[in-house]
């Protein structure tokens, strides 16, 4: 039996109410993560806060805002109630989107949710120990003598959400690889020719994500032209989908190859008739 789609065809009603509830059942989960880190949210900050006062020690953070010692571990502990429900959320998305893949599809999902999971974690991972305490000691020896390196809480917090966001999701690459071949975008053997455009964009995205010193570009660009290596390698195991014109070329190939079969059949029966009613005549 051929493999394909699942036959049942739900309304858009279907649909959306499907939708709502993987939208419902993600957010208790992220309202209940929170409820729990909200006590320890200034631990949390202080936490987070490490790599900076490290580096500028003997100086703390400031706080200009009014409500900012209130609102930022606030916004920090939700942040990262999102980031601890991430394998929930996919999980939902997921259940969300199954109806619309095929058999070995399914079956694929779960490794590729568990494996963008895990790489999400080591990039945000990789960003706080590794790239922050090298950009901040960076920064706090670059400017004039006369001013004092101690940034705001909250731009604090926004800067290293947005970097450790772009890391979480710089090391998707090998998924995001495996997902374009895998759904007929592009192949395996194009990305390998185009290899010199991936590592040129590698460290661009390290120019634009760190400060202009040449250790931080390198920390996030030769991490990211490794996975996409890795995304090529493991590409090869997945199973490529067709695309429906390749699905429809195919079909017509079949048709005409069909065609040509009876035709050619229809000749030869021709042909075997005609002499047969010729030995008829010969004999009498």
């Amino acid at each position: 039996m051929p493999e394909t789609l699942e036959q049942e065809k739900m309304p858009i009603v279907q649909h959306l109410i499907e939708l709502r509830s993987a939208l419902l059942r993600s957010v208790i989960a992220i309202v209940i993560l929170f409820a729990i880190l909200f006590p320890f949210a200034d631990d949390i900050y202080n936490f987070i806060a490490a790599p900076i006062v490290q580096a500028i020690p003997g100086s703390n953070l400031i706080a200009i805002g009014v409500i900012s010692p209130f609102l930022t571990p606030l916004k920090m502990s939700l942040i990262l109630a999102i980031y601890i429900a991430m394998p929930y959320l996919l999980y939902q998305l997921w259940s969300f989107t199954a109806p619309a893949l095929y058999r070995h599809e399914k079956k694929l999902v779960m490794p590729l949710v568990i494996s963008s999971t895990i790489l999400f974690y080591i990039g945000l991972l990789f960003s706080f120990y590794i790239v922050f305490p090298v950009i901040f000691t960076f920064l706090s020896n670059v400017g004039p003598a006369s001013v004092d390196f101690a940034p705001d809480i909250q731009y604090y917090l926004d800067f290293i959400l947005k970097v450790s966001f772009a890391f979480g999701v710089a090391f998707e690459v090998p998924i995001a690889t495996i997902l374009m071949i895998m759904f007929g975008a592009t192949t395996a053997e194009r990305l390998k020719k185009n290899r010199a455009y991936v590592i040129i964009g590698s460290f661009a995205l390290g120019m634009i994500l760190t400060p202009p010193d040449v250790i931080s570009q390198v920390l996030i660009a030769i991490p990211i032209w490794l996975l996409f290596e890795l995304g090529l390698f493991f590409s090869s195991f997945f199973k490529v989908r067709e695309t429906a014109k390749q699905s429809k070329n195919k079909k017509s190939e079949i048709q005409k190859t069909d065609w040509a079969d009876k035709a050619h059949n229809a000749m030869m029966d021709e042909v075997e008739s005609e002499m047969n009613k010729k030995e008829d005549l010969d004999q009498k």
